[in-house]
Formats: structure tokens, sequence, C-alpha cells
């Protein structure tokens, strides 16, 4: 795994107490104490897929989260967003806490400006608050976790509860960086709006194809088209990103459930067991049992 450490720290407010009630099925408020002293902490520590958003505030101490096996350094006023799809491990640690947001896809009102941050599996995971911004967000996840309490689960409620998340995800989202800053080096909008299908149809077909020829087909654009913005956008080709999507989709698989080797390579596209053990050694450094084995640890 990947240690993501955050720049040299600057002294932040201490924040208020997080919420603990929760509410409605479609949003809740816990603590990160709250969920380990629910959850036995061997089990807390595996890793396991999201259904559903989640949005950690640390309110104290020191520790660490990981997502889809890279893990973020935390502290007083770190945020993480892990997104539905994506494999998460907490680490829970003696004087460490947060306040955990979590809804589940479809509960936010339509957000025009926020919508592509919102629904992009693969958007920004940490960021570090300070000042007023922390300030701002701390009073955002305050108030909706009193509100899940105070409020019945009725139409009402619900509504209220809905803009509250989208005020606080509006908040978050003025204060994430870009997944990719050099998108904004794309020559022009047709190449961007290039790059940007493509990487749906990734997310449609990564377990069907690898050839970038299908995919340029699929999009009617050019195999030269979708080279140029795959590299200007993230500095990784067209095949890459497909490769690195079907890796990512195997670790997942293999960290999270028991299902055979084998049969994860069927299912990402691999009928055979040994071209699965190749391209995964091949792009991980790792045999798929291996990996597996660290994962979990």
């Amino acid at each position: 795994m990947v240690d993501v450490s955050p720049p040299t720290p600057a002294v932040s407010v201490q924040p208020r107490p997080a919420p603990t009630v929760a509410g409605p099925s479609g949003v809740q408020t816990l603590t990160l104490t709250e969920l380990a002293e629910r959850v036995p902490r061997d089990q807390l520590r595996r890793p396991h897929r999201l259904d559903h958003h989640l949005l950690m505030l640390v309110t104290v101490g020191h520790g660490s989260q990981t997502v889809d096996f890279v893990r973020y350094r935390c502290r007083p006023g770190t945020l993480v967003w892990a997104r539905p799809g994506q494999v998460i491990r907490y680490w829970p640690e003696p004087g460490f806490d947060a306040a955990l947001v979590r809804w589940a896809p479809g509960f936010l009102p339509p957000l025009r400006a926020a919508t592509a941050l919102v629904e992009d599996p693969f958007g920004p995971v940490w960021c570090q608050l300070a000042g007023e911004d922390e300030d701002a967000v701390i009073n955002e996840v305050t108030q909706l976790g009193v509100d899940c309490g105070r409020h019945p689960d009725n139409g009402l409620g619900e509504e209220l509860l809905r803009h509250q998340l989208a005020v606080l995800i509006l908040r978050v989202a003025m204060l994430l960086p870009q997944e990719h800053p050099a998108a904004s080096t794309l020559d022009g909008a047709a190449e961007a709006a290039a790059f940007l299908r493509f990487r749906r149809e990734i997310e449609r077909s990564y377990a069907d194809t690898r050839r970038v020829e299908e995919y340029a087909a699929r999009l009617g654009c050019s195999v030269r088209t979708l080279t140029r913005a795959s590299l200007a956008a993230t500095g990784r080709s067209a095949k890459q990103l497909i490769d690195d999507r079907v890796a990512l989709e195997a670790k997942r698989l293999l960290a999270y459930t028991d299902e055979p080797v084998a049969e994860i390579g069927y299912r990402l596209g691999f009928p055979e067991p040994t071209n699965f053990g190749r391209f995964f050694a091949r792009e991980v450094g790792l045999s798929p049992g291996a990996f597996r084995l660290r994962a979990r640890e």
C-alpha cells in the first residue's frame, strides 16, 4: 500500500464533538468510536467494499484510513471521501476519532456545479482543512448530525437532510483539489469531452475488453485522440488507464472476497488463469495470492 502524507501540519482549531445519532435510511451520522463499539475490531479492520458514500472528518488524534489500498495519514481537520465501489479499511487507534457521514447514492438532490465530483468514482479522496474552512465544514457536519436525530423520517425531515447534506458537499467541493490538474491542458473542449467519455466507457467495459481500438470505435474517435488526451490529463496512456482499472478491480475482489483467483480472472476477461496471473504480477508487482495475503494483514 502507498502512504500519502499531508504537508507540514498547521495548527488548526479544535473541532467540537462529532454528531453521533443515526438519521433516516438515506443518510447516517456516527463517530468512528461508535462504529468500533458496534463492530468487532478484527472485522472493522478487514477490507470491505462500500455501497454508499463515506465522508470522514477527523476530530481527535492522529491515525490513518485506507481507500483503494492507499493509506492516508490523518489528523484533526483531515477529510477523507470514499465512494461507492471503493474498498476501505478502518484503522481505529487509541485516542483517534472522527465524524462519519454516510449516504446512499441518489440521496443528494441534483447539484449542477458538483455533479462531476459526486458522480466520479475516482474523485479526490484526501483534504486537510484549516481555519475558517475547517470551522464551516465542522458546523455543517455537526448540524447534520443534530437534525438526523431530531427530525422524524418523513417527507419534510428527509428534505431538510437532503439539503443540509448538499450544503456540506458543496462546501467540500470548493476545497478539494482537482483529480487531474493536467486535464486543463487538453487541447480544446472536444478532446476534453473525448477523455471524459473514455473514462466513463472504461467503467462500463473494462471487464469486456482491454483494446484501445474497441474503445475508440465505440466512442467514434481515433486511438491517437484517446491516447493524446489520456497522456495530457493523467500522464498515462489510454492502454495503461484500461489496464489500471482492470488491475484495481482485481485488487478489490482479491481483498474483500474469498472468490477463487481463477474465477476473479475469468470475471475480468481472462479465461486462462495463467494469463491473469501474469497480467496481475506485471501491473501490481505481486502474484494474486500474495496480494490477497498482504491486503488482509
